[in-house]
C-alpha cells in the first residue's frame, strides 16, 4: 500500500491543483491533500475555509483524503504513514525553489521521496497569488478556479473593499 501526501497552502485551490490530484490520486492507494498553515504566512482564506473549498471538489476520489499541518510536512508524512511527497512544477521559475524543498525534506527525513508532476501547459501560469489579484479586479476566473472558489473569492473581496 503506497501512501503519498501532495501538501501546499491551497489559498485557494486552482484547477491546476484539481488536475495534479486528479492524475495522481490514481497512482496511490491513498492520497492525503495537506492543507498546510504556516504562522509566517498571511492568508485571505481561513484554514477551515480552505479546507472546506477543497473538501467540495474532492468528494468524487475515492481513495483522497484531506488534512490540514501546521507543522513540518516531514514530520506529518512520517506520523501518517506516506512515503511519498507530491509537489507540483508550473514552469521553470518553480524549479530551483521545488529543488531546494526537495532537498531539504530528504535532509529531514530521507525514507520520504518527493515526486514532482508538471501541470498541464494550459494551467502553467495560474498561481494562486496571481487569481486573487484577478479576482480583486473582478477579473473572469473562469478557466483558473472551480466554480465554488470563485464564488467564494467574490464573497471575500467584497468584504475586503469595504
Amino acid at each position: 500500500m503506497t501512501k503519498a501526501i501532495y501538501p501546499g497552502s491551497f489559498d485557494p485551490i486552482t484547477l491546476g491543483h484539481l488536475d495534479i490530484i486528479g492524475r495522481i490520486a490514481p497512482l496511490f492507494s491513498e492520497l492525503t491533500v495537506v492543507v498546510a498553515n504556516s504562522r509566517r504566512k498571511q492568508y485571505l482564506f481561513s484554514l477551515e475555509e480552505r479546507v472546506g473549498l477543497i473538501r467540495e471538489n474532492l468528494s468524487r476520489l475515492p481513495n483522497v483524503r484531506i488534512d490540514k499541518c501546521d507543522g513540518l510536512i516531514t514530520d506529518y508524512a512520517a506520523a501518517s504513514g506516506a512515503n511519498v511527497m507530491v509537489r507540483g512544477l508550473r514552469a521553470v521559475a518553480d524549479f530551483e525553489y521545488e529543488f531546494a524543498m526537495a532537498n531539504m525534506n530528504r535532509h529531514l527525513k530521507d525514507s520520504i521521496e518527493t515526486m514532482i508532476v508538471f501541470t498541464k501547459p494550459e494551467y502553467s501560469f495560474v498561481a494562486s497569488t496571481m487569481v486573487k489579484e484577478v479576482a480583486y479586479y473582478g477579473g473572469d476566473l473562469t478557466k483558473l478556479v472551480p466554480q465554488n472558489v470563485s464564488e467564494a473569492l467574490r464573497l471575500k473581496m467584497e468584504m475586503t473593499k469595504r
